[in-house]
């Protein structure tokens, strides 16, 4: 039988080689970007003291805080709707579909994974721009005289943003709709709860874990993304993301753009522990 130190060593070569891939592609890439955050910007150079005037200015110029709230309540009203449209896609596909037909349902449902990112925009792009599908139909059918201005709007980023994450919160609601045993139901019907109550009081806690995971996922995943508003929003209503992006490109301001990234990690960060504490509430 192999010693406790053997089995150490054999445990420490499993975990060495994650702990380097996190040192070099996570911690070292981490720290660099928190000194430049730390540095100045004068002229083409890069002034190398160790300052706080990059995270006081974004406090100071409107236009920074404008692009974090824009950011705050594109993914806010991204995540509900998409819980609103992906909860009922779940239970259908749980519920109401049999388990020979789920699996090929599923597929169905993560279609749009299949495609690239920035096909899919612009895909959505030429459905809502003026010339577009969509106001062809209203105008062919009579609904409308005039093409309606949805590209470029918050509008069209959302639309673009919800047809992505519905399926993601799909996947992770079903997951959890699956796993309820059907003697929760049964207990239910005992006790004389109708079909509404055995699904408030009983069903919805009990899925609260995945729609909360998949919540989380479409928080960071939303609120960090640049593609989706660039193409479908414009530039009319900036995003944190757009603006992090117009330092490097057009000003070449790296230490401003690390500070802002600091600041949208800060942002995400709260919302882990907001969760992974509401999550661990729910499970006592």
């Amino acid at each position: 039988m192999p010693s406790e130190a053997a089995l150490q060593r054999k445990g420490w070569a499993f975990v060495v080689p994650a702990l380097l891939w996190t040192l070099a592609f996570f911690i070292i890439p981490f720290a660099v970007m928190v000194m430049y955050s730390l540095w100045q910007r004068a002229g083409t150079s890069l002034v190398k003291t160790w300052s706080f005037d990059n995270y006081a200015s974004f406090f100071e110029k409107s236009h920074f805080v404008a692009g974090l709230i824009n950011s705050l309540e594109i993914t806010a009203l991204v995540t509900v709707i998409s819980i609103v449209l992906a909860y009922p896609l779940a239970w259908i596909i749980a519920e109401r579909v049999s388990p020979r037909w789920q699996r090929m349902a599923l597929i169905l449902a993560i279609l749009p994974f299949w495609t690239s990112y920035v096909v899919r925009s612009y895909a959505w792009l030429l459905v809502l721009s003026r010339n577009g599908y969509l106001n062809q139909t209203l105008i062919n059918l009579g609904v409308i005289d005039t093409p309606l201005e949805i590209a470029a709007t918050r509008v069209a980023t959302v639309t673009g943003f919800v047809h992505f994450f519905v399926m993601l919160l799909t996947l992770t609601i079903y997951a959890n709709l699956v796993q309820l045993s059907p003697n929760y139901r049964r207990a239910a019907a005992d006790l004389g709860a109708n079909g509404f109550q055995t699904f408030w009081h009983v069903i919805l806690p009990l899925t609260i874990p995945g729609v909360m995971v998949g919540a989380f996922l479409t928080f960071v995943l939303c609120i960090g993304d640049y593609i989706t508003p660039q193409i479908l929003g414009g530039n009319n209503e900036l995003v944190l993301p757009q603006i992090i992006m117009l330092q490097i490109t057009r000003r070449a301001d790296f230490p401003t753009a690390a500070a802002l990234s600091i600041i949208l990690m800060v942002v995400i960060s709260i919302a882990y522990i907001a969760c992974a504490r509401w999550l661990k509430m729910e499970r006592t």
